[in-house]
């Protein structure tokens, strides 16, 4: 059982053994913690233990095990959850930082943030310096549907999704890594610091290309975050996600011999060419009036760069996928689509879809006056 912290005599001694400018800041919190100010006290000490003379385990140790632990239960616990992130992470024996966070789980169950913190940062833990993959992957899946089911975004989510970004991508799932560094950006694109977006860009590129199931590319194209690649030596994979959003498989076979010096995708060609296939697919039937989408398997083949043999598996895949509606007619050779599934627009394909609600507007239009100058034959017939 541990013993109760003599607070007013380890403060005495943390002042006189301190510097003058720490002695103050001791002076500081130990005026807030005699006036029982649990407020003003969390404030000021999530600002002092990150200051540099505590940068340091054992310091850190100290002042929780004789002052903090004194008072943890008055103070908010998602508060005594940030300033004990700075000591774990100072902990160098990581098994026992793992046990720290258990023991602190305990303490703040009734604050579900606090406890889901807790939670993720033994999932960084795990993942950073243990890897231990399986339990990492545990608390994740754990806390999956309860963040996002979630009522709000709480300051958990966004740490939650570099966490589950992370590991996606050090186990390779490209799909699951491209959703969660998503979202982690949508919780934390005004914190994330601006050295590291070139870094998150090519690897979310990278990932765009590479992911199942993932056709909504233009999504990331609009994205802030991609802009840090301008100028860079990685400008070319905007250039190329440009490509693969618009299915221009002309540009994407000029763009291998920068594209293939990445061993991923070089890996992958294959399947690069079958996505962009269908993206390209996607793209001839978004590009059509809804009353002139009966595309002929020439038109596909030409467009796509293949095989007219190939090209009713290639419509087949795209109906299976749920990317576009339609029926196929062997004997004509055609198929005619009735939907393609939606998708973030760049300024290119929004302004395609301006020049055909104009048409369909000039149509509405046209039949209005037809009808206003029959309406009289009508009325008397």
């Amino acid at each position: 059982m541990m013993s109760i912290p003599n607070v007013p005599l380890f403060l005495a001694e943390q002042k006189q053994s301190a510097d003058k400018e720490l002695a103050a800041e001791w002076t500081i919190l130990e005026e807030l913690y005699n006036e029982k100010l649990w407020n003003e006290l969390t404030i000021k000490l999530k600002v002092f233990v990150n200051t540099p003379a505590m940068q340091n385990e054992e310091k850190l140790l100290l002042l929780y095990h004789n002052f903090i632990n004194a008072f943890e239960t008055k103070i908010n616990p998602y508060g005594l959850v940030e300033i004990l992130t700075v000591v774990v992470s100072f902990i160098t024996d990581k098994k026992k930082a793992i046990a720290f966070l258990e023991d602190l789980k305990g303490k703040v169950k009734a604050c579900d943030e606090a406890f889901w913190m807790c939670k993720v940062l033994q999932g960084q833990i795990y993942l950073e310096h243990l890897n231990e993959l399986d339990q990492t992957k545990k608390i994740i899946e754990d806390l999956k549907d309860i963040l996002e089911e979630a009522g709000n975004v709480t300051p958990v989510h966004g740490k939650y999704y570099m966490l589950a970004a992370n590991y996606y991508r050090l186990v390779g799932q490209h799909s699951d890594y491209y959703r969660c560094g998503l979202q982690f950006l949508g919780c934390s694109m005004d914190t994330y610091p601006k050295d590291q977006w070139p870094q998150q860009a090519f690897f979310l590129g990278l990932a765009a290309l590479l992911g199942e199931g993932i056709y909504n590319i233009g999504e990331l194209l609009a994205h802030p975050l991609l802009e840090s690649l301008n100028g860079s030596e990685n400008e070319w994979l905007v250039e190329l996600l440009r490509a693969f959003n618009s299915g221009d498989i002309v540009k994407f076979e000029q763009m291998k011999p920068k594209w293939s010096t990445i061993a991923d995708l070089a890996a992958q060609e294959v399947k690069l060419r079958q996505k962009i296939s269908l993206l390209c697919l996607m793209e001839m039937t978004f590009k059509r009036p809804a009353n002139k989408r009966t595309i002929t398997f020439e038109e596909i083949a030409t467009e796509a760069k293949l095989p007219i043999k190939e090209v009713e598996i290639l419509i087949m895949k795209a109906l299976a996928q749920g990317l576009v509606r339609g029926a196929i007619d062997e004997v004509a050779g055609v198929v005619n689509m009735t939907w393609v599934q939606p998708r973030v627009l760049d300024r290119k394909q929004v302004a395609a879809m301006a020049t055909t609600l104009d048409a369909w507007m000039g149509s509405i239009t046209s039949m209005e006056q037809l009808i206003e100058n029959r309406a009289s034959e009508i009325l008397t017939n």
